[in-house]
């Protein structure tokens, strides 16, 4: 049967508004009052989460009707309606970006949109901008308009007085104004915002966030005034069970500060698999744990290149791995550290661990960004692919991802094999084909 739950879609006119970080006060504010709140983000993101899920204390998934897919996102959500006194989804990028788009979500799901505004240096523009998200696209629910880095309160009453009717004759639900504030900034760097655990001040940053939010409109909403933004979500499609296609089998997941981009979900997928999940890390110079096969995913190892070069039993462990012809899947991050070098944005030489020839180098601009898929003879992997680093490697790929998007130009990220080790700039979503997820991670399926 379906579940119902107050929800919300907060999203924005473009990237850098201040989506996370009043999706996050928003989720605090109400997790602190002792609501059991649940977080999702949309899109391929594994940044923003960290912060949502530091927020509501519970793990976050990605919803994407793509690569994820509308039954994944279906489950998801109706699971959490179950549980949860209030949900919020934080968007992806502006509202309309992107094939399929936050709004393509909003509507499939019929989730209130909250658009937060950077409204910093505008007035009357904020009505147009608020009036064009609205009403763009016909039947895009709709919970109102959050005005954000405003620089006082009559710049705040300026903001509201824009507001206009839209052709049903009703103005965009004003939800208050955030004033501008450093101390809940949410830092960035290349990839996007820091790694919640990374900073010592993360919480302070969220209470922060959350008590400048529980000044607006939106923020004083108790759970009666939220009820109007309640959804019914339809209960998940009958699935059929995974294979245990990793029964008896360990998989050993690198996971910390240089490694950190990590799908709940694929975690999930690979005990669904039938997988014993052990952990180490590198930056600590952790061995490899006794396992059958090796998971190195994404994250930052550029910015800890002198600590994975000296991580010599990590490295030495590694290749014992190797040698013994066990299953290594590398993916972006997880792949550049395996290189003979890795060079930073600086241009400094740290060196690899030597199990692929090459270097991988990292540039001041973007080098790839996608949505894309991976076909492999058990199946099709859906994914991503988000790098500042380009990889000079005399290996030749044994495959190559093909972009999402038809029009695309690209020649697809290239999948390298040398041995057991399988290696990309491609980041997987294992739930999309848990078959040929099973694969990366098995010795026959290598040959």
């Amino acid at each position: 049967m379906s579940a119902r739950c107050p929800a919300v879609l907060v999203a924005a006119p473009a990237s850098g508004q201040g989506k996370t970080t009043v999706a996050a006060a928003l989720a605090r504010l109400h997790a602190r009052a002792g609501r059991r709140v649940r977080a999702f983000k949309c899109g391929p993101d594994f940044l923003d989460p960290h912060w949502l899920a530091l927020a509501t204390g519970h793990p976050v998934h990605n919803l994407d009707l793509w690569m994820t897919g509308e039954a994944d996102a279906r489950e998801r959500l109706h699971a959490a309606a179950v549980d949860a006194d209030l949900i919020v989804v934080e968007g992806v990028m502006g509202l309309f970006d992107g094939e399929p788009s936050a709004a393509d979500l909003a509507q499939r799901f019929q989730l209130p949109v909250l658009a937060v505004i950077d409204a910093s240096a505008m007035a009357g523009t904020f009505g147009a901008l608020a009036f064009g998200l609205q009403h763009f696209r016909a039947g895009m629910p709709w919970a109102g308009v959050l005005a954000n880095r405003v620089a006082g309160e009559r710049h705040a009453q300026m903001l509201e007085s824009a507001l206009r009717d839209g052709p049903e004759g009703s103005a965009s639900a004003w939800l208050g104004a955030v004033l501008r504030d450093e101390r809940f900034t949410l830092p960035e760097r290349h990839l996007g915002l820091t790694v919640a655990s990374e900073l010592p001040d993360a919480m302070a940053r969220l209470d922060a966030a959350a008590h400048a939010l529980s000044t607006t409109e939106l923020g004083q909403m108790d759970m009666a005034a939220l009820s109007r933004w309640t959804v019914d979500f339809d209960p998940p499609l009958p699935a059929g069970p995974v294979a245990p296609l990793l029964k008896g089998r360990t998989v050993a997941v690198a996971r910390d500060a240089a490694f950190c981009f990590i799908y709940p979900a694929n975690l999930d997928t690979l005990q669904a698999l039938g997988a014993r999940l052990v952990f180490f890390s590198p930056l600590a110079d952790e061995p490899v744990p006794p396992c059958d096969a090796v998971w190195l995913p994404g994250g930052y190892p550029e910015l800890h290149g002198a600590a994975l070069a000296n991580s010599h039993t990590c490295r030495e462990s590694l290749a014992v791995h190797v040698g013994a012809a066990k299953p290594v899947w590398a993916e972006c991050g997880g792949m550049m550290v395996l290189f003979d070098a890795v060079v930073d944005a600086e241009g400094h030489r740290h060196d690899g661990w030597g199990v692929l020839p090459g270097a991988v180098r990292m540039q001041k601009r973007l080098a790839a960004l996608g949505p894309h898929r991976l076909p492999l003879p058990a199946g099709e992997l859906r994914g991503h692919t988000f790098h500042y680093s380009v990889c000079d490697t005399s290996l030749q790929p044994a495959a190559r991802t093909v972009p999402a998007r038809a029009r695309v130009v690209s020649d697809g990220e290239a999948l390298y094999a040398q041995g057991s080790v399988r290696a990309s700039y491609f980041h997987t979503w294992f739930a999309s084909s848990p078959e040929a997820a099973a694969s990366l991670f098995l010795p026959e399926a290598l040959a």
